[in-house]
């Protein structure tokens, strides 16, 4: 959503707030500021900020993250240990899928795929097909269907999953394409806002943001604001990819896997804890703990953490859990930014799992030395495992593969499902939105706060007020008074609120208790920055005797 400009805030505040407050009163602003000074005063022409940042108790937020996660892993961790009879793995296994469908869900009716071919790429030794299928009524996904010449009995097949290359399934081909050679028919797609499926495009088809990440982020936050999980739509792709795979005839239901590196390693993750039709799964480049990512500050897309994950007690390990004992191999790299250690945590988990199931060699780990990605050696490991599996070769070999050029493998005539009328994604999100709004009673006054704490699940107001912080000068800030003090206060453990005192006299102490009327001014990014930049911190300070 765009955020609220200056001036429109300022005109909200003036008739809103400020005229029922008498301004003429004012004996003091109290400026809210975050941890984080995302914009500062630079000098006319640009250049180097006219003052430095000023960012107090940088890892408060972080710290505090880091404690919540690493409590949930510990519970999630003793729950386990607690599993000691096969039995106890069988209901554990059962909990996980369970939970995790409590994450997703609830998923949305299987409709008509109203799958259609838009063309054929001959190669030697395998053919392309360009399909277009509709994973929700009226939404299209754009997919290649690999499939190896002359198959005499319908072959095992694999579902290949993207990372966040802006060009899709173009730019990821080589998994589908070796598969393909081992004799797999394999169904690669473009995910929502990449290849062919650009959510914001331009006069010229391309995407206004960038693509990938940029698009997955500005979807996902959207959704966020109707409670959806921008995750599920990505998995509905690949369950709904997976059923006109099945529909195939050339296809071994007995033997079905998917696949997927980065990004791609996130939906295969997903996938393995939804879809039980998969009979094999090779996540890659993805898997690790939330604790390694959380201490590791690893930043990540919407689509890459299921809202109530740590509520339910679910960790990495729970989607793969779901699958047990089905065989899994965990890709994983040295010198990936998706740290290794929690790879190896992972797969020590569920090796116990495996192990109480009877089945511990159905659960492998490869670790390459390579950084992240998706490179030949990661690639032949998982041709060995899935050819080890479905018993389809005993080689592992990956053969020379051939580059395609991204318009080779287009499904739409000139490379976005947009001109074929496809509804985007957002399109269902503003649906989603008005129809809550139909639904809402319109709530005011102390309903309206009730119903606020009830969604944010904020915890009641103590009737003693919270404790606060002095905290010392950092110096000329350029602000639009004579002085200032700086107050953190400490809304719960470690969580500190900061404010800025605006006062004409000079001081550095504690609240004043005089009765004279005051102004809570809620900065929209830094406090530090508005309080010299903001017009209408101006007008408050002018305004006060």
């Amino acid at each position: 959503m765009p955020s609220l400009s200056l001036s429109n805030r300022r005109g909200f505040l003036q008739t809103a707030g400020l005229g029922l407050m008498g301004l003429q009163g004012v004996a003091g602003l109290f400026v809210g500021a975050g941890t984080r000074a995302a914009a500062q005063s630079a000098p006319a022409g640009g250049g180097a900020p006219a003052v430095p940042p000023l960012n107090r108790f940088p890892h408060m937020m972080q710290d505090w993250l880091v404690d919540q996660v690493r409590q949930a892993e510990a519970r999630g961790g003793a729950r386990r240990v607690a599993l000691k009879t096969r039995d106890d793995v069988e209901a554990y296994v059962k909990s996980a899928r369970e939970r995790i469908g409590q994450c997703f869900g609830p998923l949305p009716e299987k409709t008509p795929l109203n799958a259609k071919q838009t063309g054929v790429v001959e190669r030697d030794g395998y053919r392309i097909e360009k399909i277009i299928f509709e994973s929700r009524p009226g939404y299209l996904v754009t997919g290649n269907l690999y499939l190896p010449s002359n198959l005499k009995s319908p072959a095992p097949g694999v579902i290949c999953l993207c990372g966040h290359s802006r060009n899709g399934k173009a730019g990821e081909a080589s998994s589908a394409q070796g598969l393909a050679r081992q004799g797999y028919v394999v169904f690669i797609i473009d995910p929502v806002g990449q290849g062919e499926r650009f959510q914001y495009l331009d006069g010229s088809l391309k995407s206004r943001l960038g693509g990938g990440v940029q698009e997955h982020l500005q979807m996902g936050n959207h959704q966020a604001l109707v409670g959806e999980f921008l995750g599920t739509w990505f998995a509905w792709d690949g369950i709904r990819a997976l059923d006109y795979l099945l529909s195939r005839p050339e296809v071994d239901p007995r033997h079905v896997g998917v696949t997927g590196a980065s990004g791609g390693g996130t939906q295969t993750t997903w996938m393995c804890g939804l879809e039980p039709r998969l009979t094999m799964a090779a996540p890659a480049c993805f898997v690790t703990t939330f604790r390694r990512n959380a201490e590791n500050e690893l930043p990540a897309d919407t689509e890459q953490y299921p809202p109530r994950a740590l509520a339910l007690g679910l960790d990495l390990t729970d989607f793969f859990a779901a699958m047990a004992p089905k065989p899994v191999i965990l890709v994983a790299e040295e010198k990936d930014f998706f740290d290794a250690r929690g790879a190896i945590e992972t797969h020590e988990r569920l090796k116990r799992l495996y192990t109480l199931l009877g089945s511990p060699d159905n659960i492998q780990l490869y670790l390459g030395p390579d950084p992240h990605g998706y490179p030949r050696q990661a690639r032949e490991a998982m041709y060995r495992f899935f050819n080890k599996v479905s018993g389809i070769s005993a080689s592992g070999d990956e053969p020379e593969l051939a580059a395609e050029k991204d318009e080779t493998l287009w499904c739409a005539p000139r490379g976005q499902v947009a001109e074929l009328q496809s509804r985007t994604l957002m399109s269902f999100t503003r649906e989603t939105s008005l129809a809550l709004a139909t639904k809402r009673s319109g709530p005011r006054g102390a309903a309206l706060a009730q119903a606020v704490r009830m969604v944010l699940k904020l915890p009641e107001v103590d009737a003693v007020p919270p404790d606060y912080r002095i905290l010392r000068s950092a110096g000329a800030r350029k602000y639009p008074a004579t002085h200032y003090c700086a107050y953190a206060v400490e809304t719960e453990p470690r969580i500190m609120a900061l404010l800025t005192r605006l006062h004409h006299e000079p001081l550095t102490s504690r609240l004043p208790a005089d009765g004279q009327p005051a102004v809570l001014y809620i900065s929209h990014r830094s406090a530090d920055a508005e309080l010299r930049d903001e017009p209408l911190v101006k007008e408050l300070i002018a305004a006060a005797p």
